[in-house]
């Protein structure tokens, strides 16, 4: 379920940073401060389950952050 959320996150992201470049900003950087937080968060367990427990929030913080710089380089080749 947290899977298909974090997908659904992306291409929102992603349709918007190419519709609304300047206005995705603040969406893909709100996200990607909620999942900094769960990281940080998971991180403080002990050990290699700390690492392990921060890294999904991590790889989406990096999947969300992509897929809007995906979004925004798709509507600076468009050729209006």
């Amino acid at each position: 379920m947290l899977i298909a959320g974090v997908i659904a996150l992306c291409v929102v992201i992603l349709i918007l940073a190419f519709l609304f470049p300047k206005l995705s900003r603040h969406p893909q950087q709100g996200s990607q401060k909620a999942f900094g937080l769960g990281s940080r968060g998971a991180s403080k367990a002990p050990g290699k389950l700390g690492h392990w427990l921060s890294k999904p929030f991590s790889s989406s913080s990096k999947m969300v952050g992509k897929s809007g710089s995906a979004g925004r380089k798709g509507r600076g080749k468009m050729p209006l």
